[in-house]
């Protein structure tokens, strides 16, 4: 069983075309681009969170791993409701409210040119993702 799962975990990793990696305390955010068997492109993203039980001599290492596999055609919807969430947020802490503000989520502005919803960077400004 260990030997298949080698075997799947380093099929796995050559199906990764393009990797870049995000630390961020405990945890680390691996967004990986991948293949599938009809030669699309999609994107996992993987959280991997380091914890440790026992202590002194007993201390155990071990991952928790979470993984979200999101396709082509899923990247506006999933890209306009993470910057919804963000903007939810900023705009919350900015109101005081932090994170006990209320549940209701602030509808994005809409570009003029377009009607679509426009998405705002949380440190740096405007961005605009084009699928």
């Amino acid at each position: 069983m260990d030997e298949f799962k080698r075997r799947s975990n380093e099929e796995m990793e050559r199906d990764v075309l393009f990797s870049h990696a995000v630390k961020a305390g405990k945890r680390i955010y691996y967004m990986d681009v991948r293949k599938t068997r009809k030669d699309e492109l999609y994107l996992s993203i993987t959280e991997s969170k380091k914890v440790t039980t026992g202590d002194g001599e007993a201390v155990q290492v071990s991952f928790e791993k979470h993984k979200i596999f999101l396709y082509r055609e899923d990247f506006s919807n999933f890209i306009d409701g993470l910057t919804r969430t963000i903007r939810f947020i900023h705009e919350a802490e900015k109101a005081g409210h932090g994170p006990t503000a209320p549940d209701t989520a602030t509808p994005a502005p809409e570009t003029p040119d377009t009607g679509e919803p426009a998405a705002e960077d949380a440190e740096s400004g405007d961005f605009k993702i084009e699928f």
